[in-house]
């Protein structure tokens, strides 16, 4: 009942799972949800001691059934919600099935959503509390032939930086991590950027920024809404920021294709 707790949406594959077993294995109480029966059963095999349940994230409903099961092993406590649950569609805009644009949207963008609101009575109970989003570099500029998903993924930095400023009132600490193509799954498509710019990110990669993210070691770094994964995040991030708008959409054109 001591251990601090986090909730992983997505939890059976990919990022999320190493998220789940870094943050296991460190002791904590760790609940994996998804809509991935199978992918759950592998993990909870893998490591018993994790809580897992089935979510669809679209569903606000099934959200607080999820959090209410998890949180009855954790005598009502939350201290970490990680957002991580994502989809991808690949393809042009105009060759994209207009479902699959369609469910990238609820999916990366309501899910998170109406995950924030279902935790927020368990996070705003926990002292120190933090929500985490698994945001992309595909936000920093807005990348062709994947679209919709990196339009959500826009979605995840503006509702980082807005529910930073709703929840400092409850101490709940709102940050999001924004790494590169990493080698899951989700990588998996024919965007020019996985060409030029490599998939070398492990999954224990982004779960290692996950693990720094809720652990500032300072005031200063308590003040950081963005984390990257490895160093080239960093200039691509800084670049979009500070360099004039047509030399940011000139390297993201090459970036592209």
């Amino acid at each position: 009942m001591g251990n601090k707790s986090i909730f992983i949406s997505g939890g059976a594959a990919g990022i999320g799972r190493e998220v789940a077993l870094k943050f296991h294995n460190a002791g904590w109480t760790v609940g994996a949800y998804d809509i991935d029966e199978e992918g759950l059963g592998k993990l909870a095999a893998e490591a018993p001691g994790i809580i897992t349940g089935k979510l669809d994230v679209t569903d606000f409903t099934n959200w607080e059934e999820a959090l209410a099961d998890f949180t009855s092993h954790t005598n009502g406590k939350l201290d970490v919600l990680d957002n991580n649950a994502g989809i991808i569609g690949d393809l042009d805009i105009a060759e994209q099935p207009a479902g699959l644009i369609a469910k990238q949207i609820e999916v990366n963008c309501t899910g998170i959503t109406l995950g924030a609101k279902a935790a927020y009575p368990y996070l705003k109970a926990t002292k120190g509390a933090h929500m985490l989003s698994m945001g992309s570099a595909s936000g920093i500029y807005g990348q062709p032939h994947i679209t919709p998903y990196s339009a959500s993924k826009f979605y995840v930095h503006g509702f980082t930086q807005a529910m930073s400023l709703e929840w400092r009132k409850d101490d709940i600490r709102v940050v999001s991590i924004m790494p590169l193509w990493a080698k899951t799954r989700l990588a998996a498509v024919e965007a020019k950027s996985t060409k030029r710019l490599g998939v070398r990110i492990e999954p224990s990669d982004v779960a290692n920024s996950v693990w720094k993210a809720v652990h500032p070691k300072n005031f200063i770094e308590r003040q950081r809404q963005d984390y990257s994964v490895s160093f080239p995040d960093l200039p691509l991030r800084w670049s979009a920021r500070f360099a004039p708008a047509p030399v940011v959409r000139q390297v993201n054109k090459i970036i592209a294709g």
